[in-house]
């Protein structure tokens, strides 16, 4: 399916501030459980350049423009230890970068609907070139946001889930899967991204995004 010069800028625009308020909420929770580190690293600011990582937004740009966007913000440094709870509140705070992006999706989604009931706004799902940015931008926020949310809760490092996952584990096997998802995780990752770009070996295409298309559509109104 080709893509319009406005849907490929509106994109890319969507995924860099929806991932740094994504990485926002994890310095902001955090911060709030008691960890001074994401305020002494700058991070607990709304400034999206703060949390954008320079390979990362070069991956988001390459991704957008293959026709699937995936990329990811620089990582937010805590210290469970400083936590006033470490296991759970170490597990909100990672748990805050997802549910930002649920919260983004359904903000996107009542604004969509809307403007659905009170203007005239012509939407052909199957040709995503519409000139009129506005119902664009919004389709792709909830699009893009309920993707972000689905594919952070994957379990394998360095995403979230992966975080969240180890949380439920006794302490020995705990740390044996942060060690596995710090190195073989990561790579296995990097691998599901790049088969990503080919719709006939995509493991998650076939897994992943048809969940993140009926949850989109339930949020729009389709």
């Amino acid at each position: 399916m080709s893509r319009s010069p406005l849907e490929v800028g509106l994109s890319i625009v969507v995924i860099l501030l929806s991932i740094a308020l994504h990485e926002y909420a994890h310095a902001k929770t955090a911060d709030a459980a008691g960890d001074p580190t994401p305020r002494m690293m700058g991070r607990v600011t709304l400034n999206p350049l703060a949390h954008l990582d320079s390979l990362g937004t070069l991956f988001i740009f390459i991704t957008v423009l293959v026709g699937f966007g995936i990329g990811w913000g620089k990582p937010v440094m805590v210290m469970p230890n400083k936590m006033r709870n470490p296991r759970w509140d170490h597990f909100f705070s990672v748990l805050a970068g997802p549910m930002t992006n649920l919260m983004l999706a359904g903000i996107f989604a009542i604004i969509f609907r809307i403007l659905s009931m009170t203007t005239t706004m012509a939407l052909d799902l199957g040709n995503l070139s519409y000139s009129d940015p506005i119902p664009l931008a919004l389709f792709l926020g909830v699009v893009i946001n309920v993707g972000l949310f689905f594919f952070n809760l994957i379990p394998i490092g360095p995403l979230d889930g992966h975080w969240l996952v180890g949380a439920f584990l006794p302490d020995p096997q705990r740390l044996a899967w942060y060690k596995f998802n710090r190195g073989p995780g990561t790579v296995i990752l990097f691998i599901l991204i790049i088969l990503n770009s080919n719709p006939e070996l995509s493991i998650l295409g076939r897994v992943l995004w048809p969940t993140v298309g009926r949850v989109a559509g339930f949020f729009l109104g389709f």
